[in-house]
């Protein structure tokens, strides 16, 4: 199929095996960031959704750009899949009424303002305006829901509302560091001196994590955009069972007692993973999680996907630094997580997933260290997580106050 579009064909080609991160990926196209000087300093409205792929690119190009350049910067996100921009619903949760944005008048409003000089509600935006998802009751209802047949079960009302702030980050935003324990907790406590046995699993690239949902923008038959509980099911690619994620041996799950009050997480959000593997080269992933207590439609309760990232190991000091690692020497990854807005609310659990893959959405380590986008081998790899009071995980959560 891809023969009789020789220029995507060559595209397709390309980004697979162009493994290692060279001039071809420093194209305007991929690499924004090394073009910020020659943006031109005019007007700029940077908009983007939590379940699109480019939700931090959008964001970090907000605040790079708007420390650089003169003119006003606006930054909007909502709570959208890639393109979605007057959807109520992303996967399987709804936003409700209140998350409707109208799309092109906002746009022309905009114009108006910019271009013709005229005065619109423009003029009264505040630099950052966005949306906050998970004040709803979490019931489910079929109103907009996509796709409906016999058997659906109807959207979770996730809820949320809009807000405006004067920046991003917001400027009294805590970066509360929660620890992963030995005893599949997650708290803000930091582990102490003592037994603290490090979780293992064994990453098998034949038999990757299935991706539910999350920021993607293509392959819509092959993988849906949004929020969905993580549970296998059959619509999903790479799903041979409809158990919950966590489940998998291959998964391992931390999670905070059951929260007495409502927890707002909203703006960057950074993993500091300690972990070491057989294999030179892997892959360690990390999903944010929303889960929600047992309830009448849901007797088992919801685990929601809010948010999540990978680190490939050998570019753990930079694409342009690759560093094979030694097996079995405990390392420190740091990487980011795609921003978000969500309110924990009292009841539920904040919840962290550590594995090596989420496939397809991200191609698959082959644990080689082979060149890659061209290997064809595979290798197991024995992973090993830390979290003990020297080789201490944990996630930076952008708590705010109230």
């Amino acid at each position: 199929v891809l023969s009789r579009l020789p220029s995507y064909e060559r595209w397709a080609i390309d980004v697979l095996t162009y493994g290692e991160y060279s001039d071809y990926w420093k194209q305007r196209g991929y690499a924004i960031d090394e073009y910020y000087e020659e943006h031109a300093d005019v007007p700029t409205l940077y908009w983007g959704g939590w379940y699109d792929s480019y939700a931090r690119n959008t964001t970090a190009s907000y605040t790079k750009l708007s420390k650089m350049k003169q003119s006003p910067q606006y930054l909007l996100m909502g709570p959208w899949t890639h393109g979605q921009y007057e959807v109520t619903f992303a996967g399987d949760i709804d936003f409700g009424s209140d998350a409707h944005f109208n799309y092109l008048d906002t746009k022309l409003m905009w114009f108006d303002h910019h271009l013709k000089g005229l005065n619109t509600q423009v003029v009264d935006w505040d630099p950052v305006r966005f949306f906050t998802m998970g004040t709803g009751d979490g019931k489910r209802t079929i109103l907009g829901s996509p796709g409906l047949n016999a058997d659906y079960p109807g959207l979770i009302n996730h809820g949320g509302y809009w807000r405006s702030a004067p920046d991003w980050p917001l400027p009294e935003s805590q970066f509360v560091p929660h620890y992963l324990h030995g005893d599949g907790s997650l708290s803000r406590e930091m582990p102490v001196g003592g037994p603290n046995p490090a979780s293992q699993y064994t990453f098998d690239p034949k038999n990757p994590v299935p991706t539910i949902g999350g920021g993607i923008s293509a392959a819509e038959s092959v993988m849906r955009a949004g929020a969905f509980d993580q549970r296998g099911r059959p619509d999903f690619f790479g799903c041979d069972d409809n158990l919950p994620l966590n489940q998998r041996s291959d998964v391992l799950s931390f999670q905070t007692t059951v929260l007495e009050s409502d927890v707002e997480v909203t703006g960057p959000i950074e993993m500091h993973l300690w972990a070491s593997s057989s294999a030179v080269d892997t892959d360690f992933t990390a999903k944010l999680i929303d889960v929600y207590p047992p309830s009448n439609d849901d007797p088992e309760g919801l685990a929601i996907n809010i948010t999540d990232s990978i680190i490939r190991a050998r570019y753990r000091n930079g694409f342009e630094q690759p560093e094979f690692m030694t097996p079995g020497e405990p390392y420190e990854f740091v990487f980011q997580l795609y921003p978000t807005s969500n309110v924990f609310q009292i009841g539920h659990r904040i919840r962290l997933d550590i594995s090596s893959s989420n496939w397809p959405r991200f191609d698959v380590n082959p644990n080689t260290g082979g060149t890659l986008g061209l290997e064809r081998r595979y290798e197991l790899a024995h992973q090993t997580v830390y979290h003990d009071a020297d080789c201490a995980s944990h996630i930076m959560l952008p708590v705010q106050k109230g």
